[in-house]
């Protein structure tokens, strides 16, 4: 809502700062390079944690949180960069597709998200009532293994700010592997409960 009045700000402050960036770096190149950092951050931060014995719930939860926002906005900047905003409301044939692409795919982000959390209860439960059962996981609370998990997602969130025309595609495949993880934790999940 408030972007198109807040754009000339944005610009403002960041145009300066493009004119000491070398002209042999490209926006891709930034792009690469903000990816690295983020795996660095991504796969160092629980390590030090750990090696530090330092882990936290309030340290997984807040990792966690990051990590679901950048899962939802990745898709949807790729997709906002590929269409114009100012003629989106024409509803051309192209930005449309995109977009129901990317909302498949945020779709099936929050109802994996949900059933993720709910084995992840259930597996707590379990170990919980397990007498002295030592049980290691790599994060805070217990996830059962799926077809697509987080260097999954890198891999595809990675092709999508590299090759954003190719969103759509992205964002339809990984759609369907993660509904086939989905289907994973759920056909796990059943049997469980019951």
């Amino acid at each position: 809502m408030l972007d198109i009045n807040l754009r000339p700000l944005k610009d403002v402050l960041f145009d300066p700062l493009c004119h000491y960036i070398p002209s042999f770096i490209s926006p891709l190149h930034l792009t690469l390079l903000a990816f690295i950092c983020g795996i660095q951050a991504y796969c160092l931060d629980g390590a030090l944690a750990r090696s530090r014995k330092q882990a936290s719930d309030l340290g997984g939860f807040l990792d966690l949180l990051g990590d679901f926002i950048v899962y939802s906005m990745i898709p949807i900047c790729c997709a906002l960069g590929q269409s114009d905003i100012f003629t989106f409301p024409t509803h051309e044939y192209s930005s449309i597709q995109e977009w129901l692409a990317v909302a498949l795919l945020e779709a099936s982000f929050h109802i994996n998200n949900f059933v993720l959390f709910y084995v992840a209860a259930i597996l707590e439960k379990t170990k919980a009532s397990k007498a002295g059962g030592q049980i290691r996981e790599l994060t805070s609370v217990m996830m059962k293994p799926a077809l697509i998990e987080g260097f999954e997602s890198g891999l595809f969130f990675t092709a999508m700010l590299a090759y954003p025309q190719y969103t759509e595609a992205l964002s339809w495949i990984m759609a369907g592997l993660v509904s086939i993880g989905i289907m994973q934790r759920v056909l796990w999940l059943l049997p469980v409960l019951n």
